[in-house]
């Protein structure tokens, strides 16, 4: 084989390995759809769980979780007083009142190996955080539209109940973005 074939071979390697790459406007476009993956993790209904310390926030105003409540060893609470304690599979009936403990499929904080902190993070950060599969717990970015598409925890947080105020860009605008900003390349902001 000729050194111009090897190099034609490699180079065509090399674009299917890369794929196509974005236009300019579709990079630009990426940068902007950003704008709504940031808002939307960085909503309460999401930034709450995703915290750099071990106590997690709750109510709209992100207060310390009360009642002592840490992530624990596994993400799931303390020995003896796990999340699914006082959190069921769903929402209690309104009846239990406003202060009534929300309830979703496996309510839990990411594990403490990889916290997924991103609370208060620059642009650029959570880009890049959403795009390391070691923070993500291997996820790449198909896994992760499909974490923010298909996980019923995740889901809650467009429709919390109660008094809470629900993640304020409707979750197919959400999707359509994160969608947008994975086309156009998953651009990170001055990166």
């Amino acid at each position: 084989m000729t050194t111009a074939r090897i190099a034609l071979v490699a180079a065509c390697l090399l674009l299917v390995a890369c794929g196509p790459k974005a236009t300019p406007e579709q990079q630009a476009q990426a940068l902007q759809a950003f704008a709504t993956i940031e808002q939307v993790f960085q909503h309460p209904r999401c930034s709450n769980c995703h915290i750099p310390g071990d106590q997690p926030l709750q109510f709209d105003a992100q207060a310390p979780h009360a009642q002592g409540v840490v992530r624990g060893p596994e993400g799931h609470g303390a020995p003896g007083l796990p999340c699914s304690a006082c959190h069921g599979e769903k929402n209690p009936p309104d009846s239990y009142g406003p202060h009534a403990p929300p309830g979703a499929p496996h309510w839990a904080l990411p594990p403490p190996d990889r916290k997924m902190a991103w609370i208060g993070l620059p642009a650029a950060e959570l880009c890049a955080m959403i795009k390391d599969k070691d923070s993500t717990g291997g996820r790449d970015l198909d896994a992760m539209l499909e974490h923010v598409t298909g996980d019923a925890l995740v889901l809650w947080g467009w429709e919390p109940g109660g008094r809470r105020a629900p993640v304020p860009v409707p979750h197919a605008d959400f999707v359509a973005a994160f969608r947008t900003w994975m086309d156009g390349g998953a651009p990170c902001a001055g990166v």
